[in-house]
């Protein structure tokens, strides 16, 4: 799977308005990647002639260390709620408090399509398989269901109904049409995206964080300072394991595996971030930010190989962390000023994340501070 991203460059000569985000023009570069292993392709002009270079880059701590706001958009005027990327195409959607659901190319970095939902409000929003097909939970306070949406047409395909409050955690499984939703009514649904009665039910004493590994064998369901799995043909047994995340009784945020399944994060209401072995159950790391306020999510996102977590901050401000060492790496101020943790997530298969508070930012890589790409000028 490959992305083009874009950097972005101060140029009067140049400057073209990017959706009414950041005024700058750009050079651009494609990535594809391969395990631990990134392909960057650019292009160089020499003697009046163009010439391609590609740089072989890892996602290390020099990568992480030089990576920095590309793309701003900042025509939300409100808070963010959501981002998601489709595995298998260049889209990206995002969910925010303006009722509107985005699409967007992350390959030429537009916003192709908005869509509002002044009716039933938006919160959470994922893809299904399909790349213009999303499933997105209300936030209206009367009508708690979950929607399947064509972004094609505009049209809705199924509704979801069982739940009795709000929706705080959404996750599909990437291997069926299979998802998973958890509500403040304490419950955690099981559903199929082809049929409208949820086909499971577990009860939780909490608020729950809910996510399927990336190969949909395994769920977690986190609350009340445990992460709880389960095998998704025989959850009705109950999970089969139980790990303590070091006695953190604060209320869970959002738990996600990593892309090989080899690990798992989990965040609280508390401001931590805890990093676990999911086959041993063993607590790798836990890293600390400012905690968050009773209506927001701390978000965190895996680096594609696992081995890097960004995550945000009650203060608005945003992290990256060392799974190996443990250690923070980078940080990067808020932006426009907002104290709202924002919303994380890394695109697939590339170095690059995204954050979206007040404002929507693409995340990448400065090449010239790299000595992989400055070797090669």
């Amino acid at each position: 799977m490959s992305f083009a991203g874009a950097r972005f460059v101060d140029d009067d000569a140049k400057k073209s308005n990017l959706q009414a985000g950041r005024t700058l023009a750009f050079e651009r570069f494609s990535y594809s990647t391969t395990k631990r292993k990134t392909s960057c392709k650019s292009h160089l002009r020499l003697g009046g002639k163009r010439r391609e270079e590609r740089v072989a880059l890892e996602i290390s701590e020099e990568l992480v260390r030089s990576m920095e706001p590309g793309a701003v958009f900042r025509d939300y005027n409100c808070r963010i709620s959501s981002i998601d990327f489709n595995k298998n195409s260049s889209y990206m959607v995002t969910a925010s408090d303006d009722d509107s659901i985005r699409l967007y190319d992350v390959a030429t970095a537009t916003c192709l399509k908005t869509i509002n939902s002044k009716k039933y409000g938006v919160d959470l929003v994922c893809f299904t398989s399909h790349p213009t097909t999303v499933i997105y939970s209300s936030r209206n306070g009367w009508d708690d269901s979950l929607r399947l949406l064509s972004l094609h047409d505009n049209k809705y395909l199924r509704y979801f109904k069982g739940h009795h409050d709000r929706v705080v955690s959404l996750s599909l499984c990437s291997a069926g049409e299979s998802f998973i939703s958890g509500s403040l009514d304490r419950t955690v649904l099981l559903w199929d995206q082809r049929v409208e009665k949820c086909q499971g039910l577990l009860r939780v004493q909490g608020r729950p964080a809910a996510a399927y590994d990336d190969q949909g064998l395994v769920f977690a369901i986190a609350f009340g300072g445990f992460i709880r799995l389960f095998d998704s043909r025989m959850y009705h047994k109950g999970p089969f394991e139980i790990f303590s995340v070091g006695g953190d009784l604060s209320e869970a945020n959002v738990v996600k595996f990593s892309n090989d399944g080899r690990r798992m994060l989990l965040t609280t209401m508390g401001g931590h971030i805890h990093v676990l072995d999911s086959f041993r159950g063993t607590l790798l790391s836990t890293y600390s930010v400012k905690p968050v306020a009773e209506e927001s999510t701390l978000d965190a996102t895996f680096s594609p190989e696992g081995m890097y977590v960004v995550s945000g901050s009650g203060d608005g401000s945003t992290h990256a962390w060392s799974v190996r060492s443990g250690k923070q790496v980078q940080s990067w101020m808020g932006g426009h000023g907002s104290e709202a943790p924002p919303v994380i997530k890394w695109a697939p298969g590339s170095p690059m994340f995204v954050t979206g508070s007040s404002e929507l930012a693409f995340v990448i890589p400065d090449l010239s501070k790299l000595s992989a790409y400055a070797n090669r000028k």
